[in-house]
C-alpha cells in the first residue's frame, strides 16, 4: 500500500469506512487505555524516548513502533494506575515507592520478575502486588500529554491517555513485553526522521506525539510542559466523497488519506 513515510494504514480500513457510511457497521465502544512516553537525558546530551516495536504476529498495529501501554484492567482503579502497571509489565520500570516522594531504585531481581510475570498473567491484581510490596503509585511523576481515540470504523477501539514520565534514577528499561520484538532509546528527531524515510512504521498518535517532543532538550523541560498540554481527544473523521474515502485527523493534516474503489485499497497519489 502506498503511504506517506511510515504511517500505519491497514488495507481493510477503506471497506470498513464504506460499511460504516452505509450503516452496515456499528462502532464498538472504545476501551480506556494508557500509554507512557518514558524519557531520559541522553549520555551525550539531548532528550531520548523509549520505543518498542510490536511483533509482526500482532493483530493490532503489527510491526509498528509504539510506547509501553495497554487497556485499563478492572483492578487498576483508574487510568493512571494502568499506565504505571503497563510500564512495569512492558518495560520493566516501576513508578512506585514505599512512600510519597520515594522511588524504588532497582526492580531487576528474580523476585521482581516473578511478580511482573504474575501481573502479566493476571494471576495477581496490581493493587494486591502494591500492597504486598508496601508500595504506593507515584502518580506525581506522570504528566498528561495527549489523548487519542481509535477511529469508529476500527474493530479494536481504545480511548488512550498518553503520559510523559522520566526514567527513574537507578532503573533500567528492557524488552519485558511478549508483544514486542525489539526496543530502542531514540532521540525524537531520530525517530521522526526514520518515520519520514519510511523506515519506522508508526500509528498517527505515536508520530504526532514524537513530533511534539522535538522542541525539548531535557526530561525536566518536558515534564514541566505537561502542565499546559491540551488533552482534548483526537478522533479521526471518515467520510465518502462520491466513491472516494477521505480519512482525516482534525489538526493533523499530514495523516489525511484518500482512497477510491478503483485504487483497490491503495492510497491515491495527491
Amino acid at each position: 500500500m502506498a503511504a506517506i513515510g511510515g504511517q500505519w494504514f491497514p488495507p481493510e480500513w477503506p471497506d470498513r469506512i464504506r460499511a460504516l457510511a452505509r450503516g452496515e457497521l456499528t462502532p464498538v465502544a472504545p476501551r480506556r487505555a494508557a500509554t507512557v512516553m518514558l524519557v531520559r537525558d541522553g549520555a551525550g546530551g539531548g532528550l531520548e524516548v523509549f520505543l518498542l516495536r510490536r511483533r509482526a504476529s500482532m493483530a493490532f498495529a503489527a510491526g509498528a513502533y509504539a510506547y509501553p501501554g495497554g487497556a485499563v484492567d478492572p483492578g487498576d482503579q483508574d487510568v493512571l494506575r494502568a499506565a504505571v502497571r503497563e510500564t512495569f509489565e512492558e518495560a520493566g520500570v516501576l513508578l512506585a515507592g514505599p512512600a510519597p516522594g520515594e522511588l524504588i531504585a532497582d526492580v531487576t531481581g528474580a523476585d521482581w520478575e516473578t511478580d511482573r510475570a504474575a501481573l502479566v498473567a493476571r494471576e495477581v491484581s496490581f493493587a494486591d502486588f502494591l500492597a504486598r510490596r508496601g508500595l504506593v503509585v507515584r502518580a506525581d511523576l506522570l504528566g498528561g500529554w495527549a489523548r487519542w481515540i481509535t477511529p469508529e470504523f476500527e474493530a479494536r477501539r481504545y480511548d488512550t491517555f498518553f503520559y510523559i514520565a522520566a526514567l527513574p534514577a537507578g532503573q533500567r528499561t528492557r524488552n519485558a513485553s511478549t508483544e514486542a520484538d525489539r526496543t530502542a532509546w531514540l532521540r525524537p528527531a531520530e525517530a521522526v526522521a526514520g518515520y519520514d524515510r519510511g523506515e519506522l512504521l508508526m500509528m498517527p498518535p505515536t508520530i504526532a506525539t514524537l513530533r511534539s517532543l522535538l522542541p525539548f532538550t531535557t526530561a525536566t523541560e518536558v515534564l514541566a510542559a505537561s502542565a499546559g498540554r491540551d488533552l482534548t481527544p483526537v478522533l479521526a473523521r471518515a467520510r465518502l466523497v462520491g466513491e472516494e474515502v477521505v480519512l482525516s485527523w482534525p489538526g493533523y493534516e499530514e495523516f489525511e488519506k484518500r482512497v477510491t474503489a478503483e485504487d483497490g485499497g491503495e492510497e491515491r497519489k495527491r
